[in-house]
């Protein structure tokens, strides 16, 4: 299996050094740049598999940066590591990349979230319809359930499935309200609206039964963003 290159951006020296260090112990290759211009010009001249991306940096921010990053592949995994926790300015991370870990992270959490996304990524990649890892939980489309440690936990509706899978699809940005309400219910009406409203109520009081870490964040008039 070939090692997964990770593209680290991080402005901080000693922390890129550890990062660095800690994710080659862990069979990751890891290339750092120390702004985001640098780190661009690495992005377009190498093969990576994942960006790490610090959102506060010089020259040229992780926002900017991942931006640009999607207009060359837009379906390049991205987590930002971040010291903000503003809700605007995770929505916006959100609606740009995959996931984000607020600093002072442990770099446990951050192994688990990048094979986390790596996973969905791969599952995503390999089949649509074959199971998906969410969390801790596997969702499958096919038999329409929910498990848990080889057991299954929630059956779910058609509509759930068709909701969720189209969440999971547009795990690289955000699942507009629109365009989910037309290719489900056939038009974006009020009513339609509202009975899309409560089936994302209850896959969110599905996932904080089972996984709380597993969210479907609002995206304010835009639509829909799964993380986990």
């Amino acid at each position: 299996m070939d090692t997964c290159k990770i593209l680290l951006a991080e402005d901080d020296v000693n922390l890129g050094k550890v990062l660095t260090t800690y994710l080659e112990a862990k069979g990751f290759s890891v290339m750092h740049a120390n702004n985001g211009e640098v780190a661009y010009e690495m992005f377009c001249s190498n093969d990576f598999g994942i960006c790490l991306v610090d959102v506060m940096m010089p020259i040229q921010d992780g926002f900017t940066l991942a931006k640009s990053i999607r207009k060359v592949d837009s379906k390049i995994p991205i987590i930002f590591l971040t010291a903000k926790t503003m809700q605007e300015d995770i929505l916006e991370g959100l609606s740009i990349g995959d996931d984000y870990v607020t600093k002072p992270f442990s770099m446990e959490v951050l192994l688990a979230r990048i094979q986390s996304v790596l996973r969905r990524v791969s599952n995503s990649a390999e089949d649509p319809n074959q199971p998906i890892a969410i969390g801790t939980l596997l969702f499958d489309p096919n038999r329409q359930t929910l498990s848990k440690d080889g057991v299954d936990v929630e059956r779910l509706t058609t509509r759930e499935v068709e909701l969720l899978a189209m969440l999971l699809e547009k795990k690289n940005g955000i699942l507009e309200r629109g365009y989910a309400l037309k290719k489900i219910w056939g038009d974006d009406s009020f009513y339609n609206a509202r009975s899309m409203d409560v089936y994302i109520a209850k896959l969110r009081g599905k996932f904080k039964k089972h996984d709380p870490n597993v969210k479907i964040v609002n995206v304010h008039s835009i639509g829909f963003k799964i993380v986990s």
